[in-house]
């Protein structure tokens, strides 16, 4: 299991890594555009970009120790380091939203103050139109990764890139209410930028939700809990399985469960029972790394 571990971790790091070479040139290309083309939601946007940038190295970095087989002082592994990263993930994505607004509201109070305040470039809308494209399609083939390899790590990255293309989104129909509305609707991208920020909030809220519930071993899926019991039960010698938990770690399952084998058997074939059920499951389809069995003689 260890080594299937290490290669849905290679595969991760790959897709992370397409997507920092990714942002460091869509990022660099907001900024540029956004402070030539004077627009302030692009050069927020370009900003939020960079921050995925840092994001995105961490969970790299955090799929490729979380992969590392367990040891003297981490028995369980070392899974839970792609928890982390995902929950400081989180926490980044609304670092940048509160970033994002706050740059919003302080142009938004100037411009009500009488500051002069410039109507965004027109071309401004063609990078976003590329940007929006791209943002998106990346979002859509990291989050199809992330969830066959069944990591939250590498699906928090993806949802960075699905915030990034929600800004992009707002930020061109902002640029073109104020491009459209002439003198007096100058401020409209910052009102799209500001707007942009309750879609960041609320998937950073998602992803910390998520998050938290496998760093305090949240219950997984009453699905994987009846393959379990199902698996068990068909292992000869087994007369009924219970107690089933499973608990995520990184990018596996950690399980264990109770079995019911006869009473009138000996301790040592109560044993080979128990390792034949743990061999069954480890073999099967779920991502388990490792497995408790509980024997217990049934009564009567």
């Amino acid at each position: 299991m260890n080594g299937e571990i290490q290669r849905k971790a290679a595969e991760g790091q790959k897709v992370v890594l397409t997507g920092v070479l990714l942002n460091l040139v869509l990022s660099t290309g907001k900024i540029a555009g956004g402070l030539l083309g004077r627009s302030n939601a692009l050069v927020a946007d370009g900003i939020e970009s960079l921050l995925d940038l840092f994001s995105s190295l961490l969970i790299w970095g955090a799929l490729k120790y979380a992969a590392k087989p367990p040891d003297e002082d981490h028995p369980y592994g070392h899974g839970k380091a792609e928890s982390l990263a995902s929950l400081v993930g989180a926490i980044i994505l609304g670092i940048a939203g509160a970033l994002i607004a706050h740059n919003s509201i302080v142009q938004l109070i100037a411009a009500a103050h009488g500051a002069a305040v410039h109507l965004p470039s027109p071309w401004t809308l063609l990078i976003l139109i590329c940007v929006i494209g791209l943002k998106e399609t990346l979002y859509q083939f990291m989050a199809r990764r992330a969830r066959r390899i069944g990591s939250n790590a590498l699906l928090a990255d993806a949802w960075h890139h699905r915030s990034d293309a929600v800004t992009s989104i707002a930020a061109f129909i902002g640029i073109s209410i104020s491009l459209l509305g002439g003198h007096g609707y100058e401020v409209a991208d910052d009102w799209a930028a500001l707007f942009a920020c309750i879609v960041i909030f609320y998937s950073s809220y998602n992803m910390l939700k998520m998050c938290l519930g496998d760093m305090m071993d949240a219950r997984v899926s009453p699905d994987a809990e009846r393959t379990v019991l199902k698996i068990t039960c068909s292992v000869p010698g087994v007369l009924s399985a219970e107690k089933c938990r499973i608990r995520k770690s990184g990018l596996s399952y950690i399980a264990d469960l109770h079995i019911r084998v006869s009473g009138e058997i000996s301790v040592t074939e109560g044993h080979d029972i128990s390792h034949r059920v743990k061999d069954q499951l480890l073999a099967s389809e779920l991502p388990l790394e490792d497995v408790t069995v509980h024997v217990e003689p049934a009564s009567g």
